[in-house]
């Protein structure tokens, strides 16, 4: 959470999956391992921070294997302004024939 806070993120919700048994056997830094907290992590941060990140949790001893994931933000329904009346778009791009 500090390194995201360094780097500019704003935290959006923490949540902790609790302790699993990994898929397989994951060696990471000259140890092996068969089990693992996962955690999710929900941020907001330039995609000029991402790279460094990554490169930051991948030599951290606690974390096995990080992995950041794009989350497309919900797109909101445009209001419209009760007063105007939108324009028939059909109407003004039909081709006319020339005669």
């Amino acid at each position: 959470m500090e390194a995201l806070f360094e780097r500019g993120a704003i935290i959006r919700n923490l949540e902790s999956l609790g302790e699993k048994n990994l898929p397989f056997r994951m060696s990471k830094h000259s140890q092996y391992h068969s089990r693992g907290g996962y955690f999710l992590v929900d941020f907001y941060a330039p995609p000029t921070v991402i790279s460094n990140f990554l490169d930051h949790l991948s030599r951290d001893t606690d974390i096995i294997r990080p992995t950041i994931l794009k989350h497309e933000e919900e797109k909101r329904p445009e209001t419209s302004c009760t007063g105007m009346v939108p324009p028939n778009l059909e109407e003004k791009f039909r081709t006319r024939k020339r005669k």
